[in-house]
C-alpha cells in the first residue's frame, strides 16, 4: 500500500483535432490544482474559463471537505482524528464508504491491499530500530479495524494507524466527477491524482491517456469513454537503498512491477493498482475476477 502520496506516472494526451476550414473551435477550460498532495487539473470541454469558474469554485471546495477527511496531513481531518485517539464517532459516509471498499479490495487481494500499513511505513522512513520495526509490522492487519455506521475503532490505539492514500485520490476523483456530471457537465478530464475521462473530447474522439513506465516514458496509449484509470509504482520514491513506497502488507518487503488499471470507479482502479504490486501474476488474475469491470492495462 501507498501510505503517503505517491507520483502517478500518467501523461495525458488531448491534442486537439483538426477543423474545417473556417470553423471555430469548442472552448475549453482549464484548471489546475493540487488534491492530497498530488498535481490536480480539470478540462472541461464546451466552457470558457470564465463560464467553468463558478462550477471550479465548487469544486475547490468540495476537495477542501474532502481533504478535511482523508488527509494524513491536516491534524483535523477524520483519519488525522482516528489515527491520534484510536476511535471515530459520526464518520462521514465518504470515508465509510471507503472503509468498505477497503473490505472488498482486502478480501479480493488475499490481503495485498490494507491501510494499516502505515505504522510500519513511517518505522521504515524514519530509520526506527528494528525493534521499532517488527513492532510495527506486528500491527499491520485489517482485522484490527472495526468499521461500524456511527463510529471507527482500531484495536490497538497509538500503535495502529490506517493510511488511505491508495483509494483516496481514486474517491477524490469519482466525486469531483459526480460533482461535474451534477452540473450538467458531459466531457471532462478529472485528475485528482487519478484520472477519470467523462464523454469525450471536443472533436467527438475519446479521451487518449499515456501509460508511463520507467523514468516517465510513455509504454502504452488507451483510449477511455465514462472510465478511470490509476497507475502504481512500486519502485519510485524510494525510503531507503531497497524499500519502495509500497510494501507489501504480508511481510514489509518491495515489490518491483508498475500496474496500471482501469475501471467505471477511480477508487477501484486506485486501490487494485496499489494491491496488484504486491501479488503473483496468478494473484492478479484472482483479483481481477472479483471486480469484473476492473482491466489490467499495463503490467511491468
Amino acid at each position: 500500500m501507498i501510505p503517503l502520496s505517491r507520483r502517478r506516472f500518467l501523461t495525458i494526451s488531448a491534442a486537439c483535432a483538426a477543423f474545417p476550414a473556417g470553423a471555430k473551435p469548442a472552448p475549453t477550460a482549464h484548471w489546475r490544482g493540487v488534491a492530497l498532495g498530488a498535481e490536480a487539473s480539470l478540462r472541461v470541454e464546451g466552457l470558457t474559463d470564465a463560464q467553468a469558474a463558478p462550477i471550479i469554485a465548487a469544486v475547490e471546495a468540495e476537495m477542501d471537505r474532502l481533504e478535511n477527511i482523508f488527509s494524513l496531513y491536516r491534524p483535523q481531518s477524520e483519519l488525522s482524528r482516528l489515527n491520534r485517539d484510536g476511535h471515530l464517532s459520526g464518520p462521514a459516509p465518504e470515508l465509510l464508504n471507503v472503509l468498505s471498499l477497503c473490505t472488498a479490495l482486502h478480501d479480493a487481494t488475499s490481503g495485498a491491499f490494507d491501510p494499516t500499513i502505515q505504522p510500519l511505513w513511517s518505522a521504515l522512513a524514519t530509520g526506527a530500530s528494528p525493534e521499532k520495526i517488527d513492532a510495527a509490522r506486528r500491527s499491520v492487519g485489517w482485522a484490527r479495524v472495526t468499521v461500524q455506521a456511527d463510529v471507527i475503532r482500531l484495536r490497538q490505539p497509538g500503535v495502529s494507524a490506517l493510511t488511505l492514500n491508495g483509494i483516496a485520490q481514486g474517491a477524490i476523483t469519482d466525486r469531483i466527477s459526480t460533482l461535474l456530471t451534477g452540473h450538467g457537465l458531459r466531457n471532462v478530464l478529472v485528475n485528482m491524482g487519478e484520472i477519470a475521462a467523462l464523454g469525450q473530447r471536443a472533436d467527438g474522439l475519446a479521451w487518449q491517456v499515456g501509460l508511463a513506465g520507467r523514468g516517465g516514458q510513455v509504454q502504452k496509449t488507451i483510449e477511455l469513454r465514462d472510465r478511470a484509470v490509476a497507475t502504481s509504482d512500486a519502485r519510485s520514491f524510494m525510503l531507503t537503498g531497497d524499500q519502495g513506497h509500497i510494501l507489501n502488507p504480508a511481510d514489509g518487503a518491495r515489490p518491483a512491477h508498475i500496474v496500471s488499471v482501469s475501471a467505471a470507479s477511480a477508487a477501484i482502479a486506485d486501490g487494485l493498482s496499489t494491491a496488484l504490486c504486491a501479488l503473483p501474476k496468478t494473484g492478479i488474475e484472482s483479483a481481477l475476477r472479483s471486480f469484473p469491470d476492473a482491466r489490467l492495462e499495463m503490467l511491468i
